[in-house]
């Protein structure tokens, strides 16, 4: 029964309440234990916005019990006898003339987070805090619901708003336990549910904020977070396995690096089989993207017959803006809901890995945009980023830099790299823009930044932050890949941590690209001029893990195609295309190249437009792509030319100093074997007639690959598919090939039958 005891909430605690003030509504709202008059009674109270009259119903008896509003006309509560309350009440609420039925969110006062994950993420060291942090399905005293946890340690409250409850953030109104995370358990929300979470600052100034650890978002231009289900079946179990047995560094690796939302569009007018929601293309109206699972049907078999080893997609985190390529996230526990849900892009890793392929991600710690539903002074303040905009903002992006010194900060960070491979089953992540992170006056003036404590330029937060990364990657995920797009001298980028490196397995070789590019846009006529750029790179090669990568970077903002940068007539710009090719291919180091490379797309890429498909019903590209697709072949069929790219052991120059034929020879060993390979390259139009080569045995060489077979659109110069030695006056070459070197082509070998008479 009711008490008719004085009501106990004082006013100004109903007055923080009503105003959104009070850092833990679970002190005055839900349901309480007191004592009245000597007896043991429950009272309830509540705070329901727009409210003519609320009771407390009994989930079991049916009792129910009318409460009273004496402080403010939507502020109820009423006393129940102790014996009389279930566990598990219900508010029966009046709106008018409607009336609804709820469960009280304040009568789940446990929060699911332990004082032991507060601790952890406070000190930098909680791997899986995204389990914690962000909104969950769960069961609660037998209920469902979602609940909701944040950092903002600088609001003064924070509050869920959602479609459920009209975005009113008085209505549910979250609790602020250690290290300044807010919490709350919603009773029957389910998966799908659009929400964000509406923080007050101190001086009383609102904001609306996208979850940080959102697993999905709406599609843009809407920006709400989206209860999500990540739970999936997947089929890769056998792949993973292998892996974690495997060293990626003495593997094939062949990179084809994508930009999901530019490789392939179709009609807005044929909605996905599958369900999805049509989502155009911003600046192509008449065109949609390609779903993930769309994409897991097109692009993996393209891919597969190929020859490449790995996908590599631009950043697939929510982002707002389609001009960033993906690399301004606002989502960064999110896959952009452009192509679909979590499970979708679920789906598509694990296609590829039943195809045997790989997924690697472009992954973006080292800034983000300044979209006010994003991560841009979270909480009222410089949260995520340093306050000080000569630390904490890239003028030139118009983005603001992560603040690595703070723990929770560098938490989130870490946690999100291995969130992908736990929950997504990534292969790899390849880091962009290292090099603004190591740097303090990266892309700055003097007098725009701030030394370090030593009165250096490192950031050394940076540095630290970077190494527990690749620590804790291969630590969980031995055989993945962790790749840096560092483009200084920085050392020991790719070296472990143990002995002071970052800890990456790979490093882009930007160098190699910027030498290659440089040397093969000269006319042949003046490359015996530049035969250095052509030969430089293996000075350098092993001082690293190297990866050689020709990527997006290098065919947009003006800098024209691939295609565009070779010179001659379209003939010649194929045929430099392919020994570009087949030189790196053979070189030290993994491989990447950009989508619409691999059959010589003659315009820059725009990221609006499909790539230039039509180009395929032309003879000349449809050649080029089948030679890339046999030269992945060459390339994974030979451990020559993959098991040993990272020493001197690997490599060894036979002629790198003909400048004035602007020929270069070489040999690729396998790591522990005899195996080898021997590539000679002739970068001039000019084709070259016995032409004497050293190798290091006496026998019969098969033609590998001849860049300029007629089957791919050469002038079919070349070897007869294989030469036999002949005996040479050399001290370090005494056997040798008479070859015939092709126009503008590149020859490999392999000895297939010794002499045994030698």
């Amino acid at each position: 029964m009711t008490s008719s005891a004085a009501l106990t909430a004082a006013p100004e605690q109903v007055q923080r309440i009503v105003a959104n003030q009070h850092h833990n509504p679970f002190e005055v709202l839900g349901s309480h234990l007191v004592e009245v008059e000597g007896k043991a009674q429950w009272v309830v109270r509540a705070y329901l916005p727009d409210a003519d009259a609320a009771w407390v119903v009994h989930p079991e008896v049916r009792s129910q019990y009318a409460m009273t509003s004496a402080h403010h006309p939507n502020f109820f509560e009423c006393y129940i006898d102790a014996e009389d309350l279930g566990a598990n009440y219900l508010l029966k609420v009046k709106y008018g003339d409607h009336e609804q039925v709820i469960r009280d969110p304040y009568a789940f006062k446990t929060p699911l987070i332990s004082d032991y994950d507060i601790h952890l993420f406070g000190e930098g060291n909680h791997h899986r805090i995204y389990e914690k942090m962000g909104a969950h399905g769960v069961e609660i005293d037998g209920v469902a619901g979602v609940y909701f946890a944040v950092w903002a340690p600088s609001a003064r409250s924070v509050s869920v708003i959602g479609d459920f409850n009209f975005w009113d953030g008085r209505k549910h109104q979250m609790r602020r336990i250690g290290g300044g995370i807010w919490d709350l358990f919603v009773p029957d929300l389910k998966t799908g549910t659009k929400y964000k979470y509406e923080i007050k600052n101190s001086e009383g100034h609102l904001y609306n904020k996208s979850d940080p650890y959102g697993y999905q978002q709406e599609v843009r231009p809407d920006t709400a977070s989206i209860v999500a289900d990540l739970s999936y079946d997947w089929q890769d179990d056998d792949w993973l396995a292998q892996r974690r047995q495997q060293d990626p560094q003495t593997q094939p690796v062949s990179v084809y690096e994508v930009h999901l939302g530019s490789w392939l569009h179709t009609s807005a007018d044929q909605p996905p089989a599958d369900g999805s929601p049509v989502v155009r293309v911003s600046q192509k109206p008449e065109g949609r993207f390609l779903t993930y699972r769309e994409l897991a049907d097109k692009l993996i078999p393209y891919v597969k017959e190929m020859g490449y080893t790995h996908i590599e997609v631009l950043p697939v985190a929510e982002h707002p803006f389609d001009g960033s390529w993906g690399y301004q996230v606002a989502g960064h526990f999110a896959p952009t809901s452009r192509f679909g849900s979590p499970q979708d892009f679920m789906y598509f890793v694990d296609q590829c890995h039943q195809h045997d392929i790989g997924v690697l991600v472009d992954w973006v710690p080292g800034h983000f945009p300044k979209d006010s539903h994003g991560l841009a002074f979270f909480d009222g303040s410089h949260l995520y980023e340093h306050a000080d905009p000569r630390k904490g903002e890239h003028k030139e992006w118009g983005t603001l830099v992560f603040n690595y010194a703070r723990h929770e900060v560098r938490n989130f960070l870490v946690a999100n790299a291995l969130f992908w491979f736990d929950k997504y089953h990534i292969d790899g992540i390849r880091v962009d823009a290292v090099a603004s992170m190591l740097y303090l006056d990266y892309d700055r003036e003097d007098g725009q930044w701030v030394p370090n404590h030593f009165g250096g330029n490192e950031n050394l937060e940076a540095v630290d932050f970077l190494r527990q990364l690749n620590y804790l990657i291969f630590g969980y995920y031995p055989g993945a890949l962790s790749i840096a797009e560092e483009s200084t001298a920085w050392p020991n980028v790719s070296r472990p941590t143990y002995i002071g490196g970052l800890g990456f397995n790979l490093k882009w070789n930007m160098g190699w690209m910027h030498d290659m590019l440089g040397y093969f846009s000269q006319d042949p006529v003046y490359r015996r001029y530049h035969q250095n750029s052509i030969t430089f790179s293996i000075w350098y090669a092993f001082s690293e893990n190297f990866m050689l990568a020709l990527s997006h970077d290098e065919v947009v903002h003006g800098k024209g195609s691939l295609w565009q940068k070779m010179p001659g007539d379209d003939w010649q710009k194929l045929a430099n295309l392919r020994a570009l090719y087949a030189y790196m291919f053979t070189h030290p180091g993994k491989k990447t190249l950009f989508m619409g490379m691999e059959f010589g797309q003659t315009q820059e890429w725009n990221a609006w437009l499909d790539l230039s498909w039509d180009l395929l019903n032309q003879a000349p590209h449809k050649q080029l792509r089948q030679f890339v697709a046999d030269l992945n072949g060459v390339y994974k069929q030979e451990p020559a030319l993959y098991t040993d790219d990272f020493s001197t052991d690997g490599f060894e120059w036979i002629d790198c100093n003909d400048a004035d034929n602007s020929v270069v020879s070489f040999l690729r060993r396998a790591k522990d074997s005899d195996d080898f390979v021997v590539t000679v390259c002739n970068f001039t139009p000019q084709p070259l007639y016995d032409y004497w080569v050293g190798v290091p045995e006496p026998g019969y060489y098969a033609e590998l690959i001849n860049s300029d077979a007629a089957c791919y659109g050469g002038s079919g110069q070349g070897n007869q598919g294989g030469q036999s030695t002949h005996r040479w006056d050399n001290p370090r070459w005494p056997n040798a090939l008479s070859l015939t070197l092709p126009p503008l082509g590149v020859v490999v070998f392999k000895l297939k039958a010794a002499d045994a008479s030698s």
